[in-house]
């Protein structure tokens, strides 16, 4: 007998797929629905796991994809969509090794663990400047970003924080002379972003996307040009132009998860679309934001107007005899064991901060938030 899946799946990544995703994709890894093509690349009778990248089959896949990522995502057709591998910790290589100007500055605002990997992979690099930062108050909130260096090569953010759950009500506007990069792995598709003002941007599928293994990335054909010319020492595999030419088939792609990822998306626009998703979403953090602020037990980390639609960490209230080093604190364990065997999966909260957190993405109903919320008032009300 197959395990029982959990009844709500609150993980951070990989987390939830749509249920009728995960039937067509399994479906597709017995047989990938052909529409009869004579060239001898894949058909009738084979797996998705089975046929060429090359072949007819999968380019039309990888083509659709491309298509609904500018349809449902919202990115303009002025910038080229590319599926890569390495998830967003290879971008945080990727974009210095790729944007990076002699005698200039790489700049980024620090909001968090991921904010900082790419920070640490930029002084790597080249001469990185920190404009912003929130970890004096435990990036609870989105900082200001400041006055823009004349000599920066780009500005780097992260749009969302998984971790600490904050996000940047908007992506903000910057000078055009200075390319706007984006980490929005944690929030791309949950709603409306204005991607016109990015000139790069990437996210790791495994949140509101698809699996884990395809990254996808999107960038401004003119950024690409002019890269073009400046990356002559970095290898041929690391550059964009180099994935722009043959987007997604530069060398053989995760097959399966671009699969996923064009099943998700189609998905998306068939309920709605982002719109749709972004109303839902709203709707979802709302309910778990109003318990929060309103408990004498649990306490919400971000600060409100900073807060993210997708990541809700929390923590429980330690008891006043408690040392201030106890981590984690009995209670904590005590209601993550009593939510796991209640059927939630995933509220342990990210290691570097302890507590809960509750990711919301697009598959998550909108009754497993309900049935967290009066999960979590019981425990108060026994606590």
């Amino acid at each position: 007998m197959s395990p029982v899946r959990p009844l709500h799946n609150f993980s951070a990544g990989p987390a939830i797929l749509p249920a009728p995703v995960l039937e067509r994709a399994s479906a597709a890894v017995h047989e990938l629905k052909s529409k009869g093509h004579s060239d001898g690349a894949s058909g009738a009778g084979l797996s998705i796991l089975e046929i060429s990248h090359r072949g007819r089959d999968y380019t039309e896949i990888n083509e659709q994809a491309i298509d609904l990522c500018h349809e449902v995502l919202g990115i303009p057709r002025t910038h080229q969509v590319m599926f890569l591998q390495g998830g967003a910790s290879l971008q945080f290589a990727m974009v210095p090794m790729n944007l990076n100007r002699p005698n200039r500055v790489s700049c980024y605002v620090d909001t968090g663990v991921w904010a900082g990997k790419a920070i640490k992979e930029s002084r790597v690099l080249g001469e990185t400047r920190v404009l912003a930062s929130a970890q004096e108050t435990g990036f609870d909130h989105i900082p200001e970003i400041g006055e823009i260096p004349s000599d920066a090569s780009y500005l780097h953010l992260t749009t969302n924080n998984t971790i600490y759950g904050t996000e940047y009500p908007e992506i903000p506007r910057v000078r055009d002379d200075i390319p706007l990069v984006v980490d929005a792995s944690s929030h791309i598709g949950s709603r409306p972003l204005d991607f016109s003002r990015v000139a790069l941007g990437y996210a790791g599928a495994q949140k509101n996307l698809g699996p884990s293994g395809v990254t996808l990335v999107f960038a401004d054909k003119d950024l690409l040009k002019d890269t073009a010319a400046t990356v002559s020492s970095v290898p041929h595999y690391l550059r964009y132009t180099t994935h722009a030419k043959t987007p997604g088939v530069y060398n053989t792609p995760n097959t399966f998860g671009v699969l996923v990822l064009k099943l998700v998306l189609e998905w998306l626009r068939d309920e709605g679309g982002i719109e749709a998703a972004a109303t839902r979403n709203a709707e979802k953090s709302s309910k778990l934001y109003t318990l929060l602020d309103s408990s004498s037990l649990f306490d919400a980390h971000a600060l409100p107007g900073h807060r993210s639609h997708m990541n809700i960490p929390w923590t429980l209230r330690a008891p006043t005899d408690a040392k201030p080093d106890a981590k984690p604190d009995a209670l904590t364990v005590r209601f993550l064991s009593e939510a796991q065997a209640a059927g939630f999966s995933g509220l342990k909260g990210h290691r570097s901060v302890g507590g809960c957190r509750a990711s919301i993405y697009n598959a998550l109903p909108i009754a497993s938030v309900n049935a967290l919320v009066e999960f979590m008032r019981e425990f108060e009300r026994k606590a």
